[in-house]
């Protein structure tokens, strides 16, 4: 569920601007190594050659051009009345 509006097509539209001339193609999609996340490779024409870009896929259904955070463990307490 995305819940931000961040769309992997926004996430490209915003980073790569493709245009009919200049489209983008979607080069890999696979799980990030080490925590399985998904994450895509796009790539774009450009003037001056191909431009890549990896997004992420987020706990949040967004997507965006760095890696989640790692899960770290974490300690709760709670204060007896």
């Amino acid at each position: 569920m995305n819940t931000t509006g961040k769309t992997l097509h926004w996430a490209v539209d915003k980073w790569l601007a493709p245009t009919p001339a200049m489209p983008a193609r979607v080069m890999r999609f696979s799980r990030a190594p080490g925590y399985g996340r998904r994450c895509v490779r796009v790539e774009a024409s450009r003037p001056g050659g191909p431009l890549s870009i990896m997004f992420f896929r987020h706990d949040d259904g967004s997507w965006n051009v760095f890696p989640p955070a790692a899960q770290r463990p974490a300690m709760n307490g709670w204060r007896m009345a």
